[in-house]
């Protein structure tokens, strides 16, 4: 039996994933027999709500009552459900720079999830965003400002609390001055003591007393411990969170399969590290072989240590946040909130004007982006071009690489030319991309790159860029301002 020998399952300190959208027999029994309590949901396991209610129903029964059923739903273009209406980015909301509308934003996506039985939201992102190349969270961000950030994460834990979800405050002790992505490989954030404490440590120090729980980063502070990444460090999450912060709250590591943790420890070993350094949910994602290597070290692992107080603070989250759906949460009630809240956030550099209306325009667009790592893809060309026809007559200039754009042909013919980024990173083929209007649709920093001006949306979702024709329709204001230096 996977059980130790002291009778306790090594999966209630494991977190795992789901191969689809319908809990299985073979799934169930393994969930079973290795004592799984957590979950997290991805987008292949997500179809409509009707099944999502059941998946979560059914998976409550098999792992009991201590079910922790987690997803990333922050809003912008971490979203896996297609059926609710969309909330804005973090960064959308640091423009506004509302906290009552962050709660209230945060208190409708915490609805959305327990409307169907989820109980734990990987959200608020508290990452200060200092680097404007930073390829994994750049929007996810309320801003460049460690007191916006503060401001607005603490919105949003008291949104979710509100509305009866677990939040879990990440990526500490913080991911916003990073030029690598944690899924890619082990990035180092080379900044002293008291350069940590100012900037990517303030928001989590802060809030930390009102966070349910914290999710750990794959990334190595040298100030903090020169060779252990703050998911295995005890200097990190014993000595500091716990010790100098006090922090009584759940830990639990980002996904142990990152490139940052897999390439460089075994999944075994670096789930009993993540213990060792004072862990108390190890997130063991990717097929069964991994998991189950994960699942044998811990069992090892626990043989002669005294887990209950890990266990305690996790039986404690689920007893506050029940994965019960609520049948009376109705989702679509909140589209108006949330499609006010994008253009709350709409934000104008160097003066843009939209087109006349009815003008002939040129739409120079991304054809078919991509689904990059945990950001969903954005609109592609043909669907801009169609929306931006209720304004314009659009011609439509598709491409593939921003490389082959001839910005002296494109601007012939006194036809004004509309860009439309819609690339989760910046890319180098737009530097000195010469458009009349640039349309910022998803990273805001691409307008560090073209020479134009430009409103910021902050996103690409379809709330967003309804935001937006509204704007080119003259029917809406710009009244967001940039979260991080222009």
């Amino acid at each position: 039996m996977p059980a130790s020998s002291s009778g306790l399952h090594p999966g209630a300190l494991v977190m795992v994933d789901l191969p689809g959208p319908t809990l299985d027999r073979e799934t169930a029994e393994y969930l079973r027999r290795w004592g799984v309590a957590s979950v997290c949901l991805f987008g292949k396991n997500v179809q409509s709500a009707e099944q999502l209610q059941t998946l979560c129903a059914d998976l409550r029964e098999v792992l009991g009552e201590d079910a922790l059923i987690a997803l990333d739903h922050e809003g912008g273009a971490i979203l896996r459900p297609e059926f609710w209406p969309f909330a804005p980015s973090a960064m959308g909301l640091g423009a506004a720079d509302d906290p009552a509308l962050t709660e209230a934003v945060n208190a409708a996506l915490a609805r959305q999830l327990r409307s169907v039985g989820i109980n734990w939201n990987f959200a608020p992102v508290l990452d200060v965003n200092v680097n404007p190349a930073n390829p994994v969270i750049g929007e996810r961000a309320y801003g460049a400002d460690p007191a916006l950030v503060t401001r607005h994460g603490r919105a949003a834990l008291a949104g979710h609390a509100r509305a009866g979800v677990a939040a879990c405050v990440k990526h500490f002790p913080g991911h916003g001055d990073t030029f690598q992505d944690s899924h890619l490989t082990l990035p180092r954030v080379d900044k002293s003591r008291a350069e940590l404490d100012a900037g990517e440590l303030a928001p989590f120090r802060e809030l930390a007393p009102h966070a349910p729980a914290v999710m750990t980063a794959h990334i190595v502070y040298p100030a903090l411990d020169a060779e252990r990444p703050a998911t295995l460090s005890p200097h990190v999450l014993t000595d500091l969170l716990r010790g100098e912060w006090g922090y009584a709250g759940v830990i639990v590591t980002d996904s142990m399969g990152m490139q940052a943790i897999d390439a460089n420890y075994g999944r075994g070993e670096a789930g009993v590290l993540a213990l060792r350094a004072g862990a108390d949910l190890v997130m063991a994602l990717g097929n069964r072989a991994a998991q189950e290597a994960t699942l044998s070290a811990i069992r090892d692992y626990v043989e002669g240590e005294d887990v209950s107080p890990r266990l305690a603070r996790l039986h404690a989250l689920a007893a506050a946040f029940p994965a019960q759906a609520d049948p009376h949460l109705d989702p679509q009630a909140d589209a108006a909130l949330l499609a006010g809240a994008w253009g709350r956030g709409l934000t104008g550099w160097r003066n843009p004007q939209p087109p006349p209306f009815g003008a002939q325009v040129r739409l120079v667009a991304h054809h078919t982006p991509q689904r990059e790592t945990v950001s969903e893809a954005a609109a592609d060309a043909e669907t801009l071009a169609r929306e931006l026809g209720a304004a314009y007559d659009v011609e439509l200039v598709a491409f593939e690489r921003p490389e082959e754009l001839d910005w002296d042909a494109l601007r012939s013919g006194g036809v004004p030319v509309i860009l439309a980024t819609t690339f989760r990173h910046r890319q180098p083929g737009l530097i000195g991309a010469r458009p009349d209007l640039h349309l910022a649709l998803y990273n805001p920093y691409a307008v560090l790159d073209v020479d134009a001006p430009a409103v910021l949306s902050y996103g690409f979702r379809p709330e967003a860029r309804a935001a937006l024709l509204g704007w080119l329709r003259g029917k809406r204001g710009l009244p967001g301002k940039p979260p991080f230096a222009l």
